[in-house]
């Protein structure tokens, strides 16, 4: 009985050494980096059906972005994106896409108030050359380049992804992405709450060089003629005085010559 015991506290003893060394010896876990994690998919979102070269069908059957659909065909932008989805399939596209209601928050004439190009800048600075997924937006640098360009003092686009929250700054707004419309290995569409604005379209505008003072005609022109019409008169006057005085002489002499005819008679 004795050796019974000694056996099972010996084999107890080794136990409780053989746990403490292990878990003494096993790291501790690190704190994991925070990522997005899977964003919901928009109402209707299934395009299992739809090709990723066809955007426009791919918005029509998400529903609710019936401006920026018109928006991409008036500018014929729809075709470049398609062909750039054709060419670039290793690095794909990712388009942040506001619906019907977010173009309502704008100011009222806004859209019409833009140029063809501006239009155009518009939209291209809701598209990044690169796909994008919904677990992978904490991996981009700020600020984002976009179809745009890349100049952040005109096309600033900040984005920062914290746990499943992913926001968008542009120094005019501040959008959410809400859901996705449509993701696989080369197209990523996410559903965003507010129209990215460019700063560069609320920046003032340097004021319009003042238009060149009229010429004005030259005093010593006007003097000179002022002049000549002086003298014009001058000499008209003078030329007057003589006559008369001229006029004066003859009949004075005329007199003289008729009283010294009747004396000598």
């Amino acid at each position: 009985m004795k050796d019974v015991l000694f056996s099972l506290l010996l084999f107890m003893s080794f136990c409780s050494v053989y746990l403490t060394t292990t878990l003494a010896q096993a790291p501790d876990t690190a704190p994991s980096k925070p990522i997005v994690q899977t964003l919901p998919q928009s109402p209707s979102s299934d395009t299992s059906d739809s090709s990723p070269d066809d955007i426009i069908r791919i918005l029509r059957k998400a529903k609710s972005f019936n401006v920026l659909i018109r928006l991409l065909k008036t500018t014929q932008l729809i075709n470049q994106i398609n062909a750039q989805l054709i060419t670039i399939r290793s690095g794909g596209l990712t388009i942040f896409a506001p619906d019907d209601g977010s173009f309502s928050q704008l100011k009222a004439g806004f859209l019409n108030s833009l140029a063809d190009n501006q239009k155009i800048e518009l939209l291209q600075f809701h598209v990044l050359p690169t796909y994008v997924s919904s677990s992978n937006f904490d991996s981009l640098s700020n600020p984002v380049r976009t179809l745009a360009g890349d100049n952040p003092g005109r096309l600033q686009l900040n984005v920062t992804a914290y746990g499943n929250n992913v926001n968008i700054s542009t120094g005019v707004v501040n959008a959410t992405v809400t859901g996705v419309v449509y993701s696989d290995k080369v197209l990523a569409i996410y559903h965003v709450d507010k129209v990215l604005l460019p700063l560069d379209f609320f920046k003032p505008k340097p004021p319009a060089p003042a238009p060149s003072p009229a010429m004005a005609p030259k005093a010593d022109n006007d003097n000179s003629s002022a002049d000549a019409r002086l003298g014009t008169s001058k000499d008209s006057a003078g030329a007057c005085s003589l006559v008369s005085a001229q006029g004066t002489s003859l009949v004075s002499l005329g007199v003289a010559l008729v009283a010294l005819v009747i004396i000598s008679s």
